[in-house]
């Protein structure tokens, strides 16, 4: 093994940015953390970089591999930052993307509205063509409409624009002509194109989310120029990929020209490495709870797949892009207790943020938060966070709790733990939505909590859903940077068109399949992705012909007629209780990702003096369920070899976050230092 065979994992958020790095040679593990800078991410990444180099004493131009996941679009998208755009689209449907669906944002919520289109009326702009329901020409594209339009691009002084024609999925010839004469006229702006965005039919979602990517453009260009520029002067061996909200890495050009594929990148790399840590521990289902500072997010995994989505809200628009599928609730350490006007007490989803954050910061916070009564509860570390660098003010926490408690006429301590429980029972919430409301039973799971809260809360979690086996990965604070690393490359194709599942129609989806293929193989040269490293997933899209929506299959290879409609009667069984087998199916779409896998580490190193019969650093007393304080004892994680058990009552304190053993429970380490903790009272 050489010297150069650094991977390094970068998960940008809002407050901080976080590196894991890897070395296959020596099996080293680095973590850090750095603040993000929001004007410019790239240069947070650039900064950490050089201060883990420093801080590890290794080489800049030794790091072989750079995965980077980022929240930088949907930061974008929610502060309204993005650029200067305009919409081009078929004559009369410069509407469209305003008119949306006949869905109200909030049911009960008679004055809720939807976000105003990024692009006002003024700016959006109408082509005479049209394209047929069977992607034929209807109305030839008339040039003159187009010199038009292009005029007033000028005028208004557009930054990027999105162009989305009817049917384009079908035939994208006018976007394409009308992307060239844009391109030619006006070359330095951005032109995003639905046909290349998005190929899928359902036209809203599809103008929205080319909308958005062209909204994105300009910003995210800069970004990953910038960042791509530093790295190839500070690391000239790294091969730089960016995460997709669909959970792989594409190369930084792809990013550049689709920033709308990493609407979730930061979630999707949280499922990536929760998938990684359960197949070192040979799990294969369970549900993640990536719990952070603001909101709380969660997945279901299957046989350690997790599903994707294609129609999801990205701060308040449709996006119609393969995500990772996971539910978000606002639930986060930061998330404010308070009084509703129904005088019951609610946690969340208004959070304190990182500025001024909960009480226990000192950062002028007074209102209190969940962080705050985990101190009062003496579940977090007396002195302090992230390796002792970030003190708590524990005096500030009671007082913070202890206004909810004198209304309440509570103690303060039962005050905080009524606010754990409260904020327990939303994330609940969530994680049955995604599991018991598709058929799924979560006692058949494992739980995996990570984020730098998600081990404070997970006991009470399972126990709400009688999950008895909880998994503590070896980083929780940082596992979306370390499952950038074992991110493969990805490409997702789609054909889509609205196709009966019948023998006669079996040639044209083996020839859809065939078609994308190619495609693939043409990716994956560009990508030089070795032979051996090449796979693929394919995925059809199938509903009852009376349906509006559709279900997800996944097969290895396209099986016959039968075969594919026996597998949607049962998808269909497992998501509705029930199917028709007399009722005709269609096909929607057919979807194949082409893989390249890449490196991936190994498990972490033991630490040095490490054992398998730690003894506890020192003892506090803490709050579990009972109705007083259990004296504790306190560990650090970095004394756990593997083989390790540890019966309940503990806690357990690393740099990026801190766990807890609830009395009756035991916690043993396995061979890839991950805390696997079996509930006493699980049936």
């Amino acid at each position: 093994m050489q010297a150069h065979d650094w991977l390094i994992g970068v998960d940008v958020g809002g407050t901080f940015t976080d590196f894991y790095a890897f070395d296959r040679a020596s099996g080293t593990v680095a973590l850090h953390k750095t603040s993000s800078t929001p004007d410019n991410a790239a240069d947070a990444i650039v900064s950490g970089l050089r201060e883990l180099a420093e801080k590890t004493a290794f080489p800049l131009d030794a790091v072989r591999s750079l995965a980077h996941g980022t929240t930088v679009a949907t930061n974008a998208l929610i502060q309204r930052r993005g650029a200067r755009v305009a919409v081009v689209t078929t004559e009369n449907f410069r509407d469209l993307v305003e008119i949306g669906r006949q869905i109200r944002p909030k049911l009960y919520d008679l004055k809720a509205d939807h976000p105003m289109p990024l692009a006002p009326r003024e700016m959006r702009f109408e082509v005479r063509e049209r394209i047929g329901a069977a992607g034929e020409v209807v109305t030839p594209l008339d040039e003159a409409s187009v010199d038009a339009v292009i005029e007033k691009l000028k005028a208004c002084k557009a930054e990027a624009v999105a162009i989305a024609f009817l049917f384009s999925y079908l035939n994208p010839a006018h976007e394409e002509a009308v992307r060239a004469r844009i391109q030619a006229a006006l070359p330095k702006i951005a032109i995003s194109t639905s046909s290349q965005v998005q190929p899928e039919f359902r036209e809203y979602e599809r103008s929205s989310t080319t909308l958005l990517n062209a909204y994105l453009q300009p910003a995210f260009s800069h970004y990953m120029t910038t960042l791509k520029d530093a790295l190839a002067e500070m690391s000239p061996k790294a091969a730089v990929g960016i995460n997709q909200s669909s959970g792989g890495l594409m190369s930084v050009d792809k990013a550049r020209d689709f920033p709308i594929r990493t609407a979730l990148s930061g979630p999707a790399a949280g499922a990536m490495g929760a998938i990684h840590t359960a197949r070192l521990s040979g799990r294969a289902n369970i549900v993640t709870l990536d719990m952070g500072g603001t909101s709380a997010d969660v997945a279901l995994i299957r046989n350690l797949e997790t599903k994707l989505s294609f129609d999801r809200d990205v701060a308040g628009f449709p996006v119609r892009m393969p995500m990772v599928d996971i539910n978000t609730v606002g639930a986060g350490g930061g998330s404010l207790a308070w009084f509703d006007r129904d005088g019951l007490v609610k946690v969340g989803p208004v959070s304190a943020g990182a500025v001024p954050g909960p009480a226990c910061y000192g950062r002028g916070g007074t209102e209190p938060t969940v962080t705050d009564a985990n101190v009062v509860l003496g579940r977090l570390s007396g002195h302090g966070l992230l390796g002792g660098s970030m003190t708590l003010d524990e005096d500030a926490s009671r007082r913070a709790v202890g206004k909810i408690a004198e209304n309440l006429g509570f103690t303060v301590e039962r005050t905080a733990k009524g606010i754990l429980d409260i904020v327990s029972a939303n994330m609940v919430r969530a994680i049955r939505a995604i599991s018991v409301e598709r058929g799924h039973d979560p006692r058949e799971f494992v739980l995996m909590p990570f984020g730098g809260a998600g081990p404070l809360h997970a006991e009470g979690c399972a126990r709400a859903l009688g999950i008895g086996e909880i998994i503590i990965p070896y980083s929780p604070g940082i596992l979306c940077a370390q499952g950038l690393l074992v991110a493969d490359r990805a490409e997702s194709f789609v054909r889509s068109g609205r196709l009966a599942l019948a023998e006669e129609n079996a040639s044209e989806l083996a020839e859809l399949v065939a078609s994308m293929m190619a495609e693939a193989e043409g990716w994956w040269d560009a990508e030089a992705v070795e032979p051996q490293a090449r796979s693929r997933k394919l995925a059809i899209d199938m509903r009852y012909a009376s349906q509006n929506y559709e279900l997800q299959v996944g097969v290895d290879e396209l099986p016959s007629v039968d075969d594919l409609r026996r597998m949607f009667f049962e998808a269909h069984e497992q998501a509705y209780g029930f199917h028709n087998p007399a009722d005709p199916v269609d096909v929607m779409a057919v979807r194949l990702t082409a893989l390249g896998r890449l490196p991936s580490p190994g498990t972490p190193p033991v630490g040095a003096g490490a054992s398998a019969t730690p003894e506890p650093r020192t003892h506090r007393p803490v709050w579990f369920d009972g109705e007083a304080a259990i004296e504790t004892p306190i560990y650090d994680r970095a004394a756990f070899a593997p083989g390790t058990r540890i019966a309940g009552p503990a806690v357990i304190d690393q740099f990026d976050a801190t766990s807890l053993i609830f009395p009756g429970d035991t916690a043993a380490v396995d061979d890839a230092l991950n805390i696997v903790i079996t509930r006493g009272d699980a049936s």
